[in-house]
């Protein structure tokens, strides 16, 4: 190379490396007259530690938004947005530039022609910075902020970052479509925090908290108008309503975001600063089910702890719009009004629609209800149920086939109007085809390829002129629609309506001091047993308590926090409320509802169960363990079921205590290797503790069987009276209760028919349903099966009790 060449490529050399940060560059500050484009990658804000990134986020083919991530860790095609500026309008790929002009307004323009977004600053000479805090500021040369993006959220609240009256979470439609979706976090005008759905029909309700609670319970305060709420970096999030929760891993300095999925569910996310998986430590909803619109109209939501949850048309529907549930489904059928004769019901076994009900009719028979439905050209079918242990039934009427889900613990059916030409056999159960939640995307994929009017002028204008009218027009039917339901809400607060769910209640951290005197400085002993010691005591309100001193002295506190957080949210007619928590210093302490008629064990041996009370036993507890393994979004294994721990209300409803304590399991799971050693009482235990096999639900299923042939038989399954101890003894010793059943099964089988009552309590005098119960004691056996596989999962033996 000669020099003359050497002295050219020199040259140009020099001129790139001056020139490059020109045209792609990674800035601390943007000031007056500075732009970023979109066709420059490295063109981006970066916070002062590098833990956020501001600049053109892909959402599609050739689409982009501005945005904030997460850019520690570095991340390329999956980072974590937590705010966008025009989510709803991207811009294209070439020639899309974010200003901030001299005369200090932040300007989005779309291919150079179209204004998208603007701060709309005063004139004013200003700088744009991002903070550490992800907060993207726009600030005069005093430091003075004249807008942030802290002040206008999009799906994510960031530590520190105030929700209030002036702004609001809204979701994204799915996954890989980040526009507004249908779910809102809002402050509403009784000053309570809600989580609120707004469909694509303009069908708007509350659905967080439950909306049948009055303003005041669940522990809300509505008398205060501030209106804001926050989260701290520890996990600890605050609201001016008395809403309060902390992560199950509080206390921790971690990357921390509440974002409002595109399920409508709240979910606090952490993780590790060099860590690419968010890990999620809170949620508002453990049930998907329950979030209103999830499947839209005419459809069930369903859950399964392997496949997850699944929406499903009803039968004679069609989905309206494939790949999109949000829309639901549509009828294939014309159903005429006036021939009646032409018109019948499909029965879907425990499905239920929350809410759209004409009216709602105590005490009428199945042929009533459905006379009333066929009456009314606007019912679309009719729910039927028992609420609680009542011998009335209600018959509800529902104009509208929303919020549908199918729940094998659900005591009630609906029954769908559908046209005899159409109709399809009976007892169906709307779950069993449909599809997967999570993979249904919900998919809108921007790609822009737009043609843009000479006059940037004239198109702008009638861009933001349609915007502003949309915009208008959706705000005005969203007021009224809120209104509306509220009114609604209210006027229907009675009690029928606020059976139809089970209510939530507050979750309180108590003092050590608090319940040491609500206890009478522990006096009154109640039950002991392993896991701890239960007093007896008055809360400050005056609610009869039951506190339960835990033998887990050892565990951390972020530790025992993590588990009761989970807890705290299960919440089912047949398991015992828990009203608080006490980790203060190695004080770990439960709070729960008293029970007027103690345990099951104790009423079995004092003689207070006629038949038909142990039957509602075994169906009310079958229904508590059926939710704790499949319809609760934690995988709780109970691992210690015994008549000790199935405690009476009183009206001898059982209730499931102590769930939750022994291990809480990510569905995900299925080994379960993480247990380290035996649990449970010797007598329930199921074999795979025995023969160090995998864990799953199915001991809990082993030891449920157990206390049924308790129940029948009257005969105690404990070996030696022992009580919580773990052990590897043999297991031949544990099964003079299951032989004793079998046996006596086998020399029916050969014969001899009257089995059943050479094995049934001599207590119960012959008073029983001789059909009913030999079905009880079939099912028990299946339940004790030494196979797991060959043993029934709970909600099918809730299935099967049901139909006896």
């Amino acid at each position: 190379m000669n020099n003359s060449n050497m002295h050219t490529y020199f040259f140009f050399l020099v001129f790139a490396l001056i020139i490059s940060p020109l045209f792609s560059a990674a800035y601390s500050v943007l000031r007056g007259g500075s732009y970023l484009s979109v066709e420059n990658q490295g063109d981006v804000l970066i916070s002062p530690r590098g833990g956020f990134s501001a600049g053109f986020y892909p959402v599609g083919d050739n689409a982009y938004c501005f945005a904030i991530w997460f850019s520690i860790p570095s991340c390329s095609n999956n980072c974590t947005a937590v705010w966008m500026a025009n989510r709803d309008f991207p811009v294209n790929g070439k020639r899309s530039e974010l200003l901030l002009l001299k005369t200090g307004n932040l300007v989005l323009t779309d291919a150079g022609k179209t204004t998208v977004w603007s701060t709309d600053a005063l004139p004013n000479p200003v700088e744009l910075r991002l903070r550490d805090t992800g907060n993207l500021v726009l600030q005069n040369m005093e430091g003075d902020v004249l807008w942030q993006s802290f002040g206008s959220p999009t799906d994510t609240l960031l530590p520190l970052q105030p929700l209030t009256k002036h702004t609001q979470l809204v979701s994204s439609r799915s996954h890989t479509n980040f526009s507004s979706g249908f779910y809102r976090l809002i402050f509403d005008d009784k000053n309570l925090l809600r989580l609120l759905y707004e469909g694509p029909d303009e069908v708007s309700s509350v659905y967080w908290p439950y909306p049948w609670l009055k303003d005041w319970e669940g522990g809300r305060f509505p008398y205060n108008s501030s209106r804001i709420a926050s989260l701290d970096s520890l996990g600890k999030f605050t609201s001016s309503d008395n809403f309060a929760f902390i992560s199950s891993d509080y206390g921790v300095s971690l990357q921390r975001r509440l974002t409002l999925d595109f399920d409508g569910n709240a979910r606090l996310y952490s993780r590790e600063e060099g860590s690419a998986t968010w890990v999620v430590t809170w949620q508002a909803k453990s049930q998907v089910c329950e979030i209103h619109g999830i499947c839209g109209p005419n459809s069930t939501c369903s859950y399964n702890p392997l496949s997850g949850s699944k929406c499903s048309c009803l039968p004679g529907y069609k989905m309206k719009e494939i790949g999109d549930w949000s829309y639901g489904c549509e009828p294939e059928f014309d159903l005429s009004c006036s021939n009646h004769a032409e018109i019948d019901f499909i029965q879907l076994r425990h499905v239920e629609f929350y809410g759209n009900d004409g009216n709602f009719y105590p005490n009428v028979s199945l042929e009533m209800c459905k006379k009333l439905c066929l009456e009314s050209c606007d019912c679309e079918g009719f729910q039927y149920r028992y609420i609680g242990d009542t011998i009335v039934p209600y018959c509800y009427p529902k104009m509208l086939l929303l919020n549908g889900q199918y729940t094998p613990s659900f005591g009630g059916d609906f029954y769908l109007k559908v046209p005899k030409t159409s109709l399809l056999s009976g007892n169906q159960v709307a779950s069993g085809s449909g599809l997967n939640i999570c993979s249904s995307e919900h998919s809108k994929t921007w790609a822009l390829n737009r043609v843009y009017a000479r006059s940037p002028e004239n198109g702008t204008l009638k861009f933001m002129l349609l915007f502003t009218y949309g915009l208008g027009g959706v705000e005005i039917v969203a007021i009224l629609l809120v209104w509306c339901f509220l009114n609604k809400s209210q006027k229907d607060s009675n009690e029928a309506t606020q059976n139809y769910h089970p209510a939530a209640t507050g979750f309180k951290r108590f003092t050590y001091s608090e319940l040491k005197k609500a206890a009478q400085n522990f006096s009154l002993e109640i039950g002991r047993g392993a896991g701890g010691i239960v007093y007896k005591g008055t809360l400050s309100d005056n609610r009869i308590a039951a506190i339960k001193r835990l033998n887990v002295a050892n565990q951390g506190e972020a530790e025992f926090l993590a588990e009761i957080s989970t807890i705290g949210k299960l919440n089912h007619m047949n398991l015992i409320e828990i009203w608080g928590y006490c980790a203060e210093g190695k004080h770990r302490l439960l709070v729960y509802q008293y029970m007027e008629h103690g345990s099951l064990s104790k009423n079995l041996s004092a003689d207070t169960l006629d038949w038909q009370k142990r039957f509602e036993i075994a169906l009310g507890t079958a229904r508590g363990l059926a939710y704790l393994h499949e319809e609760c979004l934690e995988w709780v294994l109970h691992c210690d079921v015994k008549p000790q721990n199935i405690l009476l209300d009183s009206n001898y409803q059982p209730k499931v205590s102590d769930f939750g304590l022994s291990k809480l399991l990510s569905r995900g799971d299925l080994n379960h290797s993480s247990f380290s050693k035996i649990r449970g009482t010797r007598g329930y235990m199921a074999p795979e503790w025995l023969f160090n096999m995998p864990i799953t639900s199915k001991v809990d299923v082993y030891s449920y069987g157990v206390v049924v042939l308790e129940m029948v038989t009257g005969k105690s399954a404990a070996a030696a009276g022992s009580d919580g101890i773990e052990t590897n003894g043999a297991i031949d010793e544990h099964k003079s209760l299951v032989k004793l059943a079998r046996d006596e099964m086998i020399i029916a089988n050969n014969g001899v028919t009257s089995w059943i009552k050479e094995i049934i309590d001599p207590k119960l005098k012959g008073n029983y349903d001789q059909a009913k119960m030999e079905a009880l004691v079939s099912v028990a056996l299946q339940c004790v099966e030494e196979d797991k596989d060959a043993r029934p999962t709970m909600s099918t033996v809730v299935e099967k009790l049901l139909l006896v």
